[in-house]
């Protein structure tokens, strides 16, 4: 545990070399076991840091969870880097994360050697798209489902109620992975994906309209011009959540970064493709 900002956060630390910190996704609510055991293989030649965020995984859990916040968790970050005296580092953002990273690069470049963005979002309005296409592929490969979704919601059904998230949870084979067995890669426990979180932070009924804290997230795209850290941007090509065409975007508003898309990957490159995906890091931070 380390203190940050009077609270504690779970630090993990592997390997030795030049620091390349990760921060998680899974929406807000994700833990570092979605990096393990697959980042081991940076520890190789990286000092490789794992970090729960503020009332996920194994750091400590506020009273209430509306004390959670985007900004707070950019602000855990940027004192955790100075608190540990390891910057500047390799920041790689996945999903939720990529949104932190993008906030820190913008605001604190002198911390980062370079930024790599692994499917994530440029702000709210990517977000709402992300969705909508998840809720477009859903409908058209397993209508059965759809179905009883659009029953509980002519009830008034939220999408964070359990009811629905029951229905939902198919979706996740079907348009995060390339390989949907690979879904099976994905390490938990108890506590590692903080549920009540994610429907405060992103909203009740976020699978069709955003809500809470993410909604008041700064939307990048326009920042990213002024971006002077050398970025990576690292897309699936069958990731049908943060889709290819999202993805490209970051190309256009990050004019300077390098793209790289996977061909046999979905949402989870790292678990899907990770001799390509470590392949591909380390060749850039090679060449920065």
């Amino acid at each position: 545990m380390v203190s940050v900002r009077g609270h504690e956060l779970w630090v993990e630390r592997e390997g030795k070399g030049e620091p390349v910190m990760l921060l998680s996704g899974f929406g807000p609510a994700g833990s570092h076991l979605i990096f393990h055991p697959q980042f081991s293989e940076l520890a190789v030649d990286h000092e490789v840091i794992y970090v729960d965020l503020l009332g996920r995984g194994r750091s400590e859990c506020p009273a209430e969870s509306s004390e959670i916040t985007f900004a707070g968790d950019v602000a855990d970050i940027v004192e955790l880097i100075e608190t540990l005296g390891i910057g500047p580092v390799h920041l790689y953002g996945f999903s939720y994360g990529g949104l932190l990273a993008q906030a820190i690069a913008l605001d604190h470049p002198h911390l980062l050697r370079t930024l790599v963005l692994a499917n994530t979002l440029h702000g709210p309005e990517m977000w709402q798209l992300n969705h909508a296409n998840i809720n477009r592929e859903l409908a058209n490969q397993y209508p059965e489902v759809w179905s009883r979704i659009m029953a509980l919601r002519a009830d008034g059904v939220v999408s964070t109620d359990p009811r629905m998230q029951q229905e939902f949870s198919v979706a996740a084979k079907l348009v995060r992975f390339y390989d949907p067995d690979n879904s099976a890669r994905l390490l938990s426990e108890p506590g590692s994906r903080n549920l009540a979180l994610y429907s405060q932070f992103c909203g009740s009924d976020v699978d069709f309209i955003i809500g809470g804290e993410l909604s008041r997230i700064p939307d990048f795209r326009h920042r990213l011009r002024a971006l002077t850290v050398p970025a990576l941007i690292l897309a699936g090509r069958y990731d049908r959540a943060l889709y290819p065409a999202l993805q490209k975007q970051f190309a256009t508003f990050a004019a300077g970064a390098t793209f790289h898309m996977l061909e046999r990957s979905g949402s989870f490159a790292h678990i899907e493709e990770p001799e390509t995906v470590f392949a591909t890091v380390r060749e850039f931070w090679a060449g920065r």
